[in-house]
């Protein structure tokens, strides 16, 4: 029998944690695992944070409309892996939910319950609790997992920063905002007028 928390304060906060721990989870509060550490997610996104993500979504579905990759909202659980650890280890310990990301491998959702490996563009919404995970933490995650297009959306500046793996690494484009056409790097023909997205 299967032994499901259904209390978070039943965890260890400071314990390493994997997928296989992560799927007993039963209790109300969203949380993501980096690393095998356990990330409260903030409260329900404001107003905005919702207009934002419905508008880029708006665009992204326009766009992938019948082509082959496919557009995703939270909550979606994404399994990433570090590739700088052996193939031996396979226990995923980090699961995170980003706000809207592509896939393009669907193979990588054969399941129909989770993306198992790094989409391809991943886009998160800063809001003010979880600006400093969405900087630090998945950013060098994304970076290490190979997330090929990464936008940070900033509501309050009404900016969006792009970075784009090269070699490994990421490379921060011009930052886009008001009044501008914003593009993809991997997808040079999406592209998105800003005012539209900031409404």
């Amino acid at each position: 029998m299967e032994n499901f928390v259904t209390d978070i304060n039943d965890l260890d906060l400071k314990k390493t944690y994997t997928y296989s721990d992560y799927i007993l989870w039963k209790f109300k509060e969203r949380v993501e695992l980096i690393k095998g550490k356990i990330f409260k997610m903030s409260p329900a996104p404001n107003i905005s944070h919702q207009e934002i993500s419905r508008n880029i979504n708006r665009i992204l579905d326009h766009y992938f409309f019948n082509k082959s990759c496919k557009v995703f909202y939270a909550p979606l659980d994404v399994l990433l892996t570090d590739k700088k650890k052996s193939s031996e280890e396979n226990e995923i310990y980090t699961v995170v939910q980003p706000d809207l990301c592509v896939i393009c491998d669907l193979e990588k959702i054969a399941d129909g319950k989770k993306c198992l490996g790094a989409p391809d563009l991943v886009i998160e919404i800063l809001s003010p609790g979880n600006s400093k995970k969405e900087m630090d933490s998945k950013f060098d995650l994304y970076q290490e997992s190979g997330v090929l297009e990464y936008w940070l959306v900033y509501p309050e500046e009404k900016s969006i920063n792009i970075f784009v793996l090269k070699d490994n690494k990421y490379i921060g484009l011009k930052p886009v905002s008001e009044g501008q056409i914003l593009t993809s790097y991997i997808f040079p023909e999406l592209k998105a007028d800003m005012d539209k997205i900031f409404i």
